[in-house]
């Protein structure tokens, strides 16, 4: 008896290949959309838009919130190899992305219909503006200040969009928070869309 409850648990932690693998594909979906990031003329140009975090919210509900995190990791990881941020930009967009997708994944998780899926999402989606302020303020800009482009210069091009800001914060309240929020909304939004579509294949369940 008790060697059979062992093997269920084991079976339990064991990792799906099957989960790997769709992580894996997922990861390089996300790179590809990360690398072609773009501007927007209400933000400084150096704030890209991208739809990186797209298959990560989709790993996150179809494989778990775990997989949303793989995702996020791989992405990080390639772009590292073609980055010039000795990898602190990277560091930001994995945390940012785990931000949004593992509050969505969970919500998900214990709540599995479309409710869970828009709660969860939009959760994220706030949890992932809000805590952008603290990464982008302790994290992010500090070191671009610190080995790239003085901070005057980093808020002249803010600036120049809106003469009002005076500092950092007020730069990153006004212009990088709804921006973020911005962002993500949109990965949701694509999300429902795509989601209902995909989900089979990435879990197998595919008829025969």
């Amino acid at each position: 008896m008790q060697k059979s409850a062992v093997q269920k648990v084991s079976s339990r932690r064991r990792i799906n290949p099957r989960t790997l693998a769709m992580t894996a594909i997922l990861g390089a979906v996300a790179t590809v959309l990360m690398m072609l990031s773009f501007s927007l003329p209400v933000i400084p140009s150096f704030v890209k838009l991208d739809f990186s975090e797209l298959p990560a919210l989709i790993a996150a509900f179809a494989l778990g919130p775990a997989s949303g995190v793989g995702v996020c990791f791989l992405k990080n990881l390639i772009n590292l190899t073609m980055s010039s941020t000795a990898g602190v930009g990277e560091l930001c967009n994995f945390l940012l992305g785990v931000t949004f997708v593992v509050p969505a994944g969970l919500v998900y998780k214990y709540r599995k219909d479309r409710w869970g899926a828009l709660w969860g999402s939009l959760l994220g989606a706030v949890v992932m503006a809000v805590l952008s302020f603290p990464i982008n303020y302790w994290i992010t800009y500090p070191f671009y200040t610190a080995t790239m482009y003085p901070l005057e210069a980093i808020l002249g091009l803010y600036q120049a969009i809106n003469p009002a800001v005076q500092n950092l914060a007020q730069a990153l309240l006004w212009f990088n928070c709804p921006f973020t929020l911005f962002k993500a909304l949109c990965d949701v939004a694509i999300t429902f869309v795509l989601y209902k579509k995909i989900s089979p294949l990435l879990q197998g369940k595919i008829a025969r």
